[in-house]
Order: C-alpha cells, then structure tokens, then sequence
C-alpha cells in the first residue's frame, strides 16, 4: 500500500485513515523483522535505543514514530528507512506518484518531508522533498557513519546547521552536509522554503 501526504484541513479524515494505514504497516515490518532475528523487544531495544514501551507501541500500530526512531529502528534492523515506509515494488522502474510519498514528518505550522523515493540496500540513496513554514525547524541525530546529505533550495530561505557550524542559504544555493554529524534545518526568512534533498547511506546491510 501507498499512503498519502501529510495532513490537510479540507480532508482530516482520509488522513487519519492514511496514518492508520501507515502505522499498521510499519508496526508489522518491525515486528516481522525482529522475530525473523530471534530478538525479543529488549533486544531490539537495546541495539536501537528506542524505548521497549515505545517499541510495543509501534508494532501495535498504535503509533507514529519520529523520523529519528525510524532511522535509529532501520539502523539496527540493517534495512533500508523506505523499507519501513514504503511498499515492496519493482527494482526495473519504481514510481511514487503525486501525493503517494509517505510523509515522516509534519511541522507545528503545516510543514512536510516526503521520503519521493529511495534506492535498495547496500548503498541507499534516498529523495525527500521538504517545505518548512516560517519558524519551523527539525533537528536530526547523526545517522550512521559515512551518510552525506545533498540539498538544493528551490524556494525561500534554509538555515542548515551541522555540528557548530551553520549557513543561510538562499533559493538556487546547494550544501553538502555531513549526515553522520547532529544537524538541522530551519525556514530561515518570512516566507515558506521548499528543498529538495538526496540522502547518502552506504553500507546497509539489506
């Protein structure tokens, strides 16, 4: 199954019923991988750092992890993020139609990251399409060693901070950022911003 974008006034219900769906998913792919391995939730809990009350949680479907507890999960179960999201498709053409990308995560003021599309294990590569309303941001964990970031500004104003160091970018500029380091993105002016950003795994073991 495909879900549907983030959340939108004029069609609260189809959403939820899209949320619903996508928890449910992830729930079951967690909890099919994790029996596949023989570890018990303190097991996977340990190796993910996400907490066993969390851990029940999410394979009930009962709810909607953070962006960081998908990519910590993913990262101990040695799958790719879009294999917890996204359905099993063809590797000759794989398409995400308008409005199918999953939607991990939502901002305070109507702000979206899509995860548009990713490529298999070993070597992930990943395209997320992301709007930031003003005064919006999202921290990041560091994700695992050797992951680089690649992003294109294509409206308004971003601030990205890796570690100590930040910088404004403006529409047309592009960074390369160090994903295995603690980084972050904020709507930098008055105005949404809209980026588009290719995320670079290496080494998943799949």
């Amino acid at each position: 199954m495909r879900y549907g974008a983030c959340m939108s006034e004029a069609q609260p219900v189809e959403h939820r019923a899209q949320v619903g769906a996508l928890a449910e998913a992830i729930g079951a792919r967690v909890r099919g991988w994790r029996t596949e391995r023989s570890w018990t939730l303190d097991v996977l809990a340990d190796r993910s750092g996400v907490s066993r009350r969390t851990l029940i949680g999410i394979e009930q479907g009962q709810s909607n992890p953070s962006v960081g507890a998908l990519l910590r999960l993913s990262a101990a179960l040695g799958v790719a993020l879009a294999a917890l999201v996204e359905e099993e498709r063809p590797a000759g053409l794989q398409v995400t139609r308008a409005g199918s990308a999953p939607c991990l995560w939502q901002g305070s003021a109507g702000g979206r990251g899509l995860l548009v599309g990713a490529t298999e294990p070993p070597n992930v590569a990943e395209l997320w399409d992301w709007v930031m309303q003003p005064g919006e941001q999202h921290s990041s964990e560091a994700h695992t060693p050797g992951t680089r970031e690649v992003l294109l500004v294509l409206e308004g104003e971003l601030e990205v901070t890796v570690a100590a160091q930040s910088s404004r970018l403006q529409v047309g500029d592009s960074a390369v950022l160090a994903g295995d380091q603690s980084h972050g993105y904020a709507c930098a002016g008055e105005a949404p911003t809209r980026f588009s950003m290719a995320v670079l795994q290496p080494g998943v073991r799949g």
